[in-house]
């Protein structure tokens, strides 16, 4: 007759046997990271079709297709880019649902207390994709050549030239209010209804100055209906050789870019993360996807996570601190 076995081991044994068999059916985290993507992603886009956020997204998402990684753009308008920001934020984190994330974004922080949503919790950053700097122009009747000039002028004429932006909040407002605390001038702020408006009317003299995107100020610039006397990056664009940056007259704290990133649902897994960092990064990098962007005044970046969380909080810092100092409103 066998050997009874004592209860505790009995039991000890079951609980071995137990714990083996779940770990054996179990699915291991790489391995679900590995079956990722087994569908297509849509990157969530909160402005309209033709802008600079949506060209980047799409573009972004043809090289990702062309690798194989299928993704589709959706672009959720309203609200400034709070639907499309909400949508996401509410979405599973599980890598489906991405978000384009950009300078507006940062802005919004601040600028936009009673967002439904924690800005600085609610999205995970995968990757900063493209950057452009800014350019400060003027009307060719304005007087100067230079920034300095400019500056002088404005600082003898107080209230006498005016600036446009592409509305209250937006990166053109911050520019013009960040140009104003740093050079101890009073430009005045004359808000449009989006950056072209603008632009057309600093084409017709409606007001004297603009800070905008480089890829919106380019063509008129090469064309001679503004002149450029500032480009707000670290070094001098190979576009507009002529024309400094702006540590080079002596307002290194007047880098200002706009910049396009991709973020995910907060909780999304880290392996899920890296390996949309590397699909977007490689898409990026592709020679067709890295041309398309510089051939629309955009500087491919292909940041990692780490790179792209670093930025977004340095510029919710950065833009609320000057959203309080010049106390800017939203609409």
């Amino acid at each position: 007759m066998p050997r009874s076995i004592p209860r505790r081991r009995f039991l000890r044994t079951c609980a071995t046997l137990i714990a083996a068999a779940m770990g054996a059916t179990s699915v291991p985290p790489a391995f679900a990271a590995d079956a990722f993507p087994s569908k297509p992603i849509t990157i969530i886009v909160p402005f309209s079709v033709g802008g600079s956020t949506d060209l980047v997204a799409r573009l972004v998402a043809t090289g990702m297709s062309a690798r194989g990684t299928s993704a589709l753009v959706d672009n959720r308008t309203g609200g400034g880019g709070v639907i499309g920001w909400g949508t996401v934020a509410r979405a599973a984190p599980d890598g489906y649902t991405m978000l384009t994330t950009e300078m507006s974004y940062a802005i919004a922080a601040t600028l936009l207390p009673k967002l439904p949503f924690d800005p600085h919790k609610a999205f995970q950053m995968v990757t900063v994709a493209a950057a452009m700097p800014h350019v400060l122009v003027v009307h060719p009747s304005v007087p100067a050549k230079t920034v300095q000039e400019f500056i002088a002028l404005a600082k003898a004429n107080p209230g006498k030239y005016y600036y446009g932006s592409g509305g209250n909040g937006t990166n053109t407002h911050l520019g013009g209010a960040l140009f104003n605390n740093l050079a101890g001038v009073n430009l005045v702020h004359v808000p449009y209804r989006g950056a072209g408006a603008a632009m057309q009317d600093l084409m017709g003299g409606q007001v004297q100055a603009l800070i905008t995107s480089l890829p919106t100020a380019l063509p008129y610039i090469k064309s001679g209906k503004v002149r450029a006397l500032m480009l707000a990056n670290d070094t001098r664009s190979p576009v507009l050789p002529d024309v400094p940056a702006a540590p080079e007259v002596g307002m290194p704290r007047m880098v200002m870019k706009f910049w396009v990133g991709f973020s995910v649902p907060a909780g999304t897994p880290q392996p899920v993360i890296d390996k949309l960092n590397k699909e977007m990064v490689d898409a990026v990098n592709t020679p067709e996807i890295r041309k398309s962007l510089q051939d629309q005044g955009l500087d491919p970046v292909g940041s990692t996570p780490a790179q792209a969380t670093k930025l977004l909080n340095d510029e919710i810092t950065r833009w609320g601190a000057v959203i309080k100092a010049a106390n800017i409103k939203a609409d």
